[in-house]
């Protein structure tokens, strides 16, 4: 479209070339004990070939994305280098913003921490990738609750960017702030009502509405009419549906304007919006302190976020059970609060931190031993699990003469579920029939397998394919003219089928012919 506005950087039309990895559980870090069933999951690795891995699994399970990614502030952190140049950083968040998306459930929703250095760019950049119709909101957080006089103008906020999949969807489903200590105060009961203490609010709402336009008669006779540019916010039957359950007040004296009473028991609670102030959701020095109580302050975490900022994310957008996802988890602090909220989660870091800091977090948190943060807020104790996550090294290698191998770390289950993640199947063998490894669409399989495929053992497997099967055998190598011998079965040779695929960005492997090695029959049958 010649009009279409864009943001446009240096390296914006380059492939992204990742290569997907599969996901290897490392028993030995995973805390499960408590909860074997537990499907939490902390996962250390590049966040891009994590969020691969996770792709087809969890399109559209995902309820609710909290990310707090590199602000791109040209500060260097010992846990990661801030530093990038704008273009990089872009290229960065772009192929990640895509994956997150097609994560989100149709209720589902995605906010992003920011401050002023990228915001705009980072704005702009999601409504590209979202479709700008997406955009719901940006939430303005205080972060700092004393003043910065380091500064020409003292930095106090920064921003999270809502984005969600549907609207009117986000708007039925998304929960509302519980009332303050000093809101609840507002309410009393100064004519002993028994449905308890209640607060009085206009009848009164903007704009004109012929059925909302009507007198009501005080009791002292004083007829009360909506002034200009006003009308009554519920019709005349409604007002005297309301009069007759006592719902109507005109003040103590009764000559006051008819307000409408809204009682505590029946108070939903509070419609969020977009100013977050340091004393509702806490601020940098709060956050700092809950860090340093976990890990002490010499091996503390730089750019925490406040338990209560996230708890408040969760509880906007979540309910117990639901899934949360943060694919940038830092010091774990999205992780340790949906553990205490009750809700399922995924975390995923790259660095070192994901040892030192998010695992050590959460076993604290199961453990009972975490005091701080929203601990006591929600009433959390001890309990539950996750299980920690490590990603499978590159399938591809070099060998000495340059020529693509299959990584000899990888053992037949791992070369299989790697290569049905490839290739856009669902790992999961069948106990009976050992060529259905993997299933693609209806009555579609992968077989996998690192020995040569000759006729005879083409023909053993097509004699126990029921009509309407399809077959894709990935193998090393296999005879001239066999991937034409059955209309259902399709071959190809493993890496060569992976390296065509732009993800892997290996493109100038020199591919050879394999020469098929002689089997004997004790062979053919033993190695599938």
């Amino acid at each position: 479209m010649a009009n279409k506005l864009e943001l446009t950087w240096v390296g914006k039309d380059e492939p992204i070339r990742a290569e997907p990895r599969i996901l290897i559980e490392d028993a030995a870090r995973s805390n499960c004990a408590a909860d074997p069933a537990t499907q939490n999951m902390l996962i250390h690795g590049d966040n891009l070939l994590a969020l691969k891995a996770l792709e087809r699994k969890y399109a559209g399970q995902v309820k609710c994305i909290y990310i707090d990614p590199p602000y791109n502030t040209g500060s260097a952190f010992e846990q990661y280098d801030d530093n990038l140049e704008h273009s990089q950083w872009l290229n960065l968040m772009r192929p990640r913003l895509e994956i997150l998306w097609r994560l989100l459930s149709e209720d589902g929703s995605i906010w992003i921490s920011i401050d002023d250095d990228e915001r705009d760019y980072l704005k702009v950049l999601c409504d590209e990738v979202f479709g700008r119709s997406h955009f719901l909101a940006s939430v303005v957080w205080q972060k700092r609750y004393s003043r910065e006089n380091r500064e020409s103008i003292g930095d106090s906020h920064e921003y999270i960017l809502i984005y969600v999949i549907d609207k009117e969807r986000f708007k039925k489903t998304r929960n509302y702030l519980p009332l303050t200590e000093k809101q609840k105060k507002l309410y009393k009961n100064p004519d002993n009502d028994p449905r308890g203490s209640w607060q009085s609010v206009s009848l009164l709402a903007q704009g004109y509405r012929p059925n909302q336009m009507y007198e009501i008669v005080a009791p002292d006779g004083t007829i009360h009419c909506p002034p200009a540019g006003n009308c009554w916010k519920i019709i005349e039957s409604e007002y005297k549906k309301a009069l007759a359950e006592k719902r109507i007040t005109f003040g103590t004296d009764g000559k006051g304007v008819p307000r409408r009473k809204q009682f505590l028991s029946d108070a939903k609670g509070i419609v969020p919006w977009t100013w977050w102030p340091q004393d509702e959701v806490g601020h940098t020095g709060q956050s700092k302190n809950e860090v340093n109580l976990l890990f002490g302050s010499e091996v503390s975490f730089d750019t925490p976020k406040p338990e209560r900022l996230i708890e408040r994310i969760i509880h906007i957008a979540t309910n117990p059970c639901d899934l949360v996802l943060d694919s940038f988890l830092g010091s774990g602090t999205t992780a340790a609060v949906a553990h205490k909220m009750g809700r399922r989660y995924i975390g995923i870091e790259m660095g070192a931190h994901a040892y030192t800091h998010c695992k050590l977090r959460l076993d604290k948190v199961i453990a009972g031993e975490d005091a701080g943060g929203i601990t006591k807020a929600v009433g959390w104790q001890s309990g539950g699990g996750y299980r920690f996550y490590e990603l499978a090294p590159t399938l591809i290698n070099e060998d000495a003469f340059g020529e693509a191998v299959i990584n000899p770390d990888y053992d037949a289950h791992m070369l299989a579920a790697a290569v049905a993640l490839h290739e856009g199947f669902t790992y999961q063998p069948d106990s009976a029939v050992f060529w259905k490894q993997a299933k693609g669409s209806e009555h579609s399989y992968l077989f996998v397998t690192t020995r040569h495929v000759n006729h005879a053992f083409l023909d053993s497997i097509r004699s126990t394919m029921t009509d309407g099967e399809h077959l894709l055998i990935a193998c090393r190598s296999f005879d001239a003219g066999l991937d034409r011998a059955h209309a259902c079965i399709r071959l190809q040779k493993i890496p060569q089928m992976l390296l065509h695929r732009c993800e892997f960005g290996k493109e100038g492997y020199a591919l050879n012919i394999v020469t098929p090695p002689v089997y004997d029959d004790e062979e053919e049958a033993g190695d599938a």
